[in-house]
């Protein structure tokens, strides 16, 4: 550690870097770990942006749709090889230049996968954090974008009525466990897939669904749904794509709804698969609605106010998979697309 020249120490900044743009499933060495960045831990003068020590980091998989060459259609904007790749994260101010935060503050948002950030807060993409008497680590989730990707998927993009039937795919994971669990607040049937015994074990026996399958033990995907709704489904929260949105379109309810969060079966392919049952949003008057998380932020003091005291009265459970240190990471990220987490995967730089 040595001084900088306007008085902050200068420290070295392990990051996390891209290799090159990635084709089909990430790999580890599609990462590098960076030692040998140094960072001085003070703000330029005039500054109006925030220094960061990162604490805890999210690995999501919307993170693989920024690991390709840069799209025509622009849909997510690329990560630049051989820099830090973004996520979001929990971190502590150490310095700031913004009228909002002050030095100690808590925040959570996007930041670079290294262990310091200078960050310029921007609304909807950076959050204070005002409660601290829950784990810090659940605003990479429960608290975070994954938590509010749950809440705006079932609750306004969904529109669930008592009673209603509901099936989450991938949901064991971050944000599908908790889908199920809102889903079981209101009153309604869920059944949630996964991709291992570990995963359906913890659906039905912590999280509460009603019933829970093993979509890699089923020879008939559209089948095994006829098996666990019978009169069939109100409700879809739509977490894998490909065969598996193909199978529920066929065992729908008319004037079904389907929040369509993310497609993770096509992420690493070069060619999608292509959904052969559409005709079946016609004659059931389906109504398929894709979303994003950004455009419900202005609902988050709404939902905080809804989950926290859920949390503190144990109505919710949530499970995170916890990686220790930063050169873990890409480890932990490359797991999510081969099913290797169990709940919220989260990398841990530091703790305090």
């Amino acid at each position: 550690m040595s001084k900088g020249g306007n008085g902050g120490a200068t420290v070295t900044n392990k990051q996390v870097i891209l290799r090159d743009y990635v084709s089909g499933f990430p790999k580890e060495s599609d990462f590098d770990i960076s030692t040998t960045t140094t960072i001085e831990l003070k703000l330029p003068e005039g500054s109006n942006s925030v220094l960061v020590k990162n604490l805890y980091l999210s690995c999501d998989p919307y993170m693989r749709s920024r690991m390709g060459k840069p799209a025509a259609s622009g849909i997510a904007q690329s990560y630049t090889p051989g820099k830090p790749i973004l996520g979001f994260g929990v971190s502590r101010v150490i310095e700031s230049g913004h009228p909002d935060y002050k030095e100690g503050d808590l925040m959570w948002g996007i930041v670079g996968w290294e262990e310091y950030s200078v960050v310029t807060p921007i609304p909807d993409m950076h959050f204070k954090i005002h409660h601290t008497d829950v784990p810090l680590s659940y605003y990479t989730g429960l608290l975070g974008m994954p938590g509010m990707t749950a809440y705006a998927g079932f609750y306004e993009v969904c529109s669930p009525k008592k009673g209603e039937t509901v099936y989450v795919s991938a949901a064991s994971g971050a944000v599908g466990q908790l889908v199920g669990q809102f889903a079981k607040m209101m009153g309604c049937y869920v059944v949630g897939s996964a991709g291992s015994k570990e995963k359906v074990d913890l659906l039905r026996n912590k999280f509460g669904f009603d019933d829970a399958f093993n979509y890699k033990e089923e020879q008939d995907l559209t089948a095994a749904l006829k098996r666990c709704f019978p009169k069939g489904i109100d409700i879809y929260f739509e977490n894998v794509g490909g065969k598996m949105l193909d199978a529920v379109l066929l065992n729908m309810n008319v004037h079904g709804r389907i929040a369509v969060c993310g497609m993770i079966s096509q992420y690493n392919l070069e060619n999608h698969e292509g959904v052969h049952n559409l005709s079946s949003i016609i004659y059931k008057r389906i109504r398929i609605q894709g979303f994003a998380v950004f455009d419900f932020y202005d609902k988050y003091s709404k939902f905080l106010e809804f989950v926290i005291p859920s949390i503190k009265e144990g109505k919710i459970a949530y499970v995170e998979d916890v990686a220790e240190g930063l050169e873990k990471a890409p480890e932990a990220l490359v797991g999510l697309f081969h099913g290797k987490n169990v709940g919220k995967q989260v990398v841990v730089v530091a703790r305090e």
